[in-house]
């Protein structure tokens, strides 16, 4: 049987999806239709492509200007301006601004969000992060905030600088942590702030409660709770890139940054695997459990290339190499008693948890993190 984009569109508004313009909108033959849910909007220029593409309920594509999604994720409510979006993720409420490009291994949490004209690859946004305008994020993770209106946010003209070019192809084993997974699942620790105009030389760690003033490059990590302004220092020395090498300090650096980031993807995939898939299970929520499987995928795939990277360092360097048959265990059960609340959404069960609930949630999550930390 020949395929028709026109049968296609019109079995799609047959079960309650909208399509503004059917004149304008793309299906490509491989878009599984029973994953575009109904109450879902494409708008005039949508083009969806790849087998594993899901639009949920209420989610819309295209509000600004033309956007194609290809196999991608987007969960119920969540929305695409314009642009580019492939092998991501957006969980429910998530929004992408206009003409964003966003690539393989990004995944937005719940009310996540970009302004216009943002490049993420490899980057999570944990819940409420705000991204600016003009703003490129490769190998990077962040979290922190209290809510929808108190947030992390990163300003205007930010660069996460994920690339140097020592050894034969240059190093990318340079993920950064802008607050943790271990905390941030709580939706409860403070704000960071990343001052526009300015840049991240990874791979570095930005404690919660952290600000950076605008227009500098951050060349050393933050703790908690400090306002940071770094000035570089200038200087000029002989350079090849033949005969440069980092320093043994350095490569550790690289190491432990590494381990630390995994156990942080490790942790969060615990959380996936554990809770958030157990509270879909529990409310009958299919598609939601769906969009968490999205999820899932992209932080595997998220992990695959930290490993990936890390390797091709060590290998230029004989930096000592991962045990990393451990990301491949099943993380640590979650054995406590909790209180699962179906009635609610999933970030208002977040804040309803009791002292006691959370204190054995985050040990659990501490642990499934320390498994990696020890293992690798």
């Amino acid at each position: 049987m020949n395929y028709s984009i026109e049968q296609s569109i019109d079995a799609l508004e047959k079960k309650g999806v909208k399509i503004i313009d059917p004149r304008q909108v793309y299906l490509s033959p491989d878009v599984d239709i029973e994953r575009i849910y109904p109450g879902s909007v494409l708008y005039p220029g949508a083009r969806l492509t790849g087998s594993r593409t899901l639009i949920g309920s209420g989610a819309k594509i295209g509000t600004e200007g033309p956007a194609t999604v290809n196999d991608s994720v987007i969960g119920a409510g969540a929305s695409i301006a314009s642009g580019y979006v492939t092998e991501s993720t957006l969980l429910p409420r998530a929004k992408a601004g206009g003409n964003c490009h966003f690539r393989n291994g990004t995944l937005l949490e719940e009310e996540a969000n970009t302004a216009h004209a943002v490049g993420l690859k490899q980057t999570i946004m944990m819940h409420g992060v705000t991204m600016g305008s003009l703003i490129n994020f490769c190998d990077a993770l962040l979290s922190g905030g209290l809510s929808r209106k108190v947030h992390t946010e990163v300003g205007s003209g930010f660069i996460h600088f994920n690339f140097t070019p020592w050894g034969e192809t240059g190093d990318k084993a340079t993920p950064s942590l802008i607050g943790t997974a271990t905390e941030g699942v709580f939706i409860d620790k403070p704000p960071i702030f990343l001052g526009g105009m300015s840049g991240i030389v990874g791979p570095k760690e930005i404690g919660f409660g952290a600000m950076t003033i605008a227009g500098q490059v951050i060349r050393r990590s933050v703790p908690d709770d400090t306002m940071y302004s770094g000035d570089s220092p200038s200087f000029e020395r002989p350079f090849s890139y033949d005969s440069s090498q980092p320093s043994e300090k350095h490569i550790s650096h690289i190491r432990q940054s590494n381990i630390e980031y995994l156990a942080q993807l490790y942790a969060l995939k615990a959380w996936y695997t554990q809770v958030r898939m157990k509270r879909a299970e529990i409310c009958e929520d299919e598609e939601l459990s769906l969009v968490y499987a999205g999820a899932l995928e992209t932080l595997d795939d998220c992990v695959e290339e930290r490993v990936k990277r890390y390797e091709s360092f060590a290998s230029s360097w004989d930096a000592k190499p991962f045990h990393d048959a451990c990301l491949g265990e099943a993380a640590p059960a979650l054995e406590a008693s909790i209180d699962w609340k179906p009635e609610l959404a999933y970030d208002k069960w977040v804040w309803s948890l009791s002292e006691g609930e959370k204190t054995l949630l985050h040990e659990w999550i501490v642990s499934c993190a320390n498994k990696i930390r020890n293992g690798l």
